[in-house]
């Protein structure tokens, strides 16, 4: 079985990412990107589905862990009854290849260790031809177009389709292992020095970690958060992924298991502002560009998500041979969703390109000509209804965060040309903007209820309307706006620190119900008790959140409130994100929430 979600730890190099157990067993690595099939994917299955352990032979062993200062290079200490060692677990920044470097440095005593590596290509299903190198350094295993070598000095066996070996390590000795991945018809990569891509890998992740400007109060929460958002970067062209993972369920045992490894249009914003105000412009502005590249076209095809590179078909099929996370099922590769009609997506797109021209990257004629023809097909189909955010698969509705997502399209669009002189059909707009709002508070409002509801005519709640006032709809100080905070501290609330994403009597999305709480959604309504005014009822709301990350600072998609366990996704973007914005809104004199809910012209 593997390790709970909160028992792993994120490396990676900026194009994939590893997750490693507190136990030292990599259960998940895809290669040569995110969306690549898994060569470890134990975490899915067992670890006949690949992973690879180092660990003493101790099974006894006492484990504490930690990031290195301002970086994302792992450190393992195990104590057993012989001595103590550590294990440093990194990923190097692409050169000429890919590698993940796996150090055991001695501590003290003599430790005997051991190394099994279970290598099963496509997502679990490939046992590969594995040979040992001509000069005798490691092996190589290959399976169709993939290759992955293994070096190191300790002597490796073949023993029931897996290789293992045991060494012992005593004070000051280190033995190094590297692993490299290449495509299978080029020759095998060269050999890397270990200890210099350690302190070059050092090097870059204190240099760029150096560059964050939020200082003072939850300095280390917000840094190791904006650490894994950059860690969930893909270099290659700007893009960001949701998590790293697929199929790590909302509900242990239950379906609700999504692909998250692609880039969603509706996390822009949130990137954007947190990227820019930690002092990130250059990550900024190549997620703008990105941004702007995938979404070019006809705007009637625009799409929810979008791969790596921009890529738009992102076919669903399940896994069959993969049992799932701790029996969840079933395991799932691509989105469907991806091609689902969520309206706000313009408002999120709009937004996000109006925060970075505040934020002071350049507007070209050609974005702004693409930022026009969203706005001009918006106009066209604003008023039918979509999927919402929480992308449900029973049915469209008129959601009440879509429409106002559609007014910030909008607004956002009449603000380009108020404040930075851009061109457009202003008024046209203005009186669109106008109409969109009076019939979003003629429809989404329940009077009985004082709150803003999750649909036309519904009496449901949902915890997307608390970003009514952080985009700006209507300020704080409006009763509709205390009210809806209200209805759902009352009804959506747990603990005091859990926010649903929806009232839990109805199966909002088309699936049994029953999730963990989704901590973006907890984030929210502490902004939201920001604006209110409720400095202190949200600093504690904070802390407790904060204190939901597991030992190494990460956090998951939701958390089970009666598990008492992360769920989801992992590590989850959007969590950290919110997280750091929360963070500033509760900090920084010039808060984002703030900036972001001004008064309707």
């Amino acid at each position: 079985m593997p390790s709970r979600i909160e028992d792993y730890a994120l490396i990676g190099d900026c194009e994939t990412a590893a997750l490693v157990g507190r136990d030292g067993s990599i259960d998940w690595l895809c290669w040569p990107q995110f969306d690549s099939g898994a060569c470890f994917a134990a975490l899915l299955g067992t670890p006949e589905n690949g992973r690879w352990q180092i660990a003493p032979a101790d099974s006894g062993a006492r484990v504490a862990r930690r990031y290195r200062d301002g970086t994302l290079i792992l450190e393992t200490e195990f104590d057993t009854a012989d001595g103590a060692v550590t294990l440093i677990d990194f990923m190097p920044l692409r050169g000429v290849g890919s590698d993940l470097v796996r150090l055991v440095v001695g501590r003290q005593g003599r430790v005997t260790m051991r190394t099994e590596v279970v290598i099963r290509f496509d997502y679990g299903s490939a046992v590969p031809w594995v040979t040992q190198l001509e000069d005798g350094t490691g092996l190589r295993a290959v399976a169709g177009p993939d290759m992955v070598v293994l070096r190191t000095p300790t002597r490796l066996r073949g023993e029931d389709l897996k290789t293992v070996g045991e060494f012992t390590v005593g004070p000051g000795e280190m033995v190094p292992f590297v692993l490299t991945y290449a495509p299978s018809h080029l020759p095998v990569p060269q050999a890397l020095d270990p200890e210099a891509a350690l302190g070059g890998t050092e090097e870059f992740w204190r240099g760029w970690s150096s560059q964050c400007q939020h200082t003072g109060r939850w300095h280390e929460p917000v840094l190791r958060s904006h650490i894994t958002l950059k860690a969930l970067t893909f270099a290659p062209t700007g893009g960001i992924v949701a998590a790293p993972t697929t199929s790590l369920p909302e509900q242990i045992g239950g379906p609700r298991n999504w692909d998250y490894r692609f880039c969603w249009l509706r996390d822009a914003t949130f990137t954007l502002i947190s990227l820019m105000d930690a002092g990130y412009y250059e990550e900024a502005k190549a997620w703008r560009d990105w941004l702007l590249r995938a979404v070019a076209g006809s705007p009637s095809q625009i799409q929810i998500m979008y791969g790596l590179a921009g890529e738009r078909r992102l076919s669903e099929w399940e896994v069959p041979w993969l049992a799932g996370y701790e029996g969840s099922r079933p395991v799932r590769v691509g989105n469907a969703a991806q091609s689902q009609i969520q309206l706000d997506v313009f408002g999120e797109v709009m937004d996000a390109l109006h925060q970075a021209r505040r934020g002071g990257l350049e507007t070209t004629e050609p974005g702004w000509a693409l930022q026009r023809a969203f706005v001009g097909h918006l106009e066209t189909i604003w008023n039918e209804p979509d999927e919402g955010i929480w992308e449900v698969r029973s049915g469209r509705r008129h959601f009440t965060h879509s429409k106002v997502m559609a007014w910030v399209a909008l607004d956002r669009a009449i603000r380009g040309i108020e404040e930075f002189g851009l061109d457009g059909p202003l008024e046209r707009w203005r009186r669109l903007r106008s109409h969109i709002h009076e019939e979003v508070c003629r429809n989404g409002f329940d009077a009985d209820l004082g709150s803003f509801v999750q649909s036309y005519g519904s009496r449901h709640l949902d915890a997307s309307l608390l970003m009514l006032a952080l985009v700006g709809f209507l300020p704080p100080s409006d009763p509709r706006i205390r009210g809806t905070v209200a209805a759902i501290e009352r009804r959506l609330l747990i603990e005091d620190t859990f926010v649903l994403r929806y009232d839990t009597e109805e199966a909002s999305d088309g699936l049994p119900p029953g999730e963990g709480a989704f901590l973006a959604c907890s984030f929210w309504l502490a902004d939201n008790l920001v604006l209110l005014g409720r400095d202190e009822e949200a600093r504690g709301l904070f802390e407790r959140l904060l204190a939901l990350r597991n030992d190494v600072g990460l956090l998951a998609e939701e958390y089970d409130p009666v598990a008492r366990r992360q769920v989801g996704n992992f590590p989850q973007a959007f969590s950290h994100i919110a997280l750091a914005n929360t963070a500033r809104n509760l900090t920084q004199t010039s808060k984002p929430a703030e900036e972001r809910s001004a008064k309707l012209r």
